[in-house]
């Protein structure tokens, strides 16, 4: 039996519920949650969201929809909560209209937060400088991975996992 025959069954078997996401060469397993539950857990953290469109339908590019995010980007928006202590609005989830990919805002990797000086400098402060990502966006990594982007008006942030939690 090839190693990947062994690993999809692997998965099925040990982590029913959980989806697989990724090419042959590099799948991996993340859980997707639905907007009620994030909603739930970001509350519960005194994260809170805006749309422009004051609504949640992931379909509509002007809600901020939590629906099918990943669980490690809800609880990655926690660690940075708990350990920033600042104040965090979201104002980009897993609505449509945002660039695509694998590590993307669709697909549950990605949150965007209002921009305020408190998350700035904590960034800044606690994080590592690594480039300017392809659009001119300076990029910082944190000590587990994610990848903080400042888009000027609000921070583009890539949760490969959940920070620490």
């Amino acid at each position: 039996m090839k190693l990947r025959s062994v690993l999809t069954a692997l998965t099925l078997v040990v982590a029913p519920g959980v989806a697989v996401i990724g090419t042959s060469t590099d799948a991996f397993a993340v859980t997707k949650i639905s907007h009620a539950t994030a909603t739930s857990m970001l509350r519960s953290s005194g994260i809170t969201w805006s749309s422009s469109g004051g609504c949640s339908d992931r379909n509509n590019p002007t809600c901020t929809s939590f629906e099918q995010l990943n669980l490690a980007t809800a609880q990655g928006a926690q660690t940075l909560k708990g350990a920033s202590g600042c104040t965090l609005n979201i104002t980009g989830g897993t609505k449509t209209g945002h660039a695509s990919g694998t590590y993307s805002h669709w697909n549950g990797y990605k949150l965007d937060y209002g921009k305020n000086s408190c998350v700035t400098a904590y960034i800044n402060s606690n994080f590592t400088y690594i480039r300017l990502r392809g659009d001119g966006a300076p990029q910082y990594k944190s000590a587990s991975g994610n990848i903080y982007a400042d888009e000027g008006n609000h921070w583009d942030v890539l949760y490969y996992n959940c920070g620490g939690c």
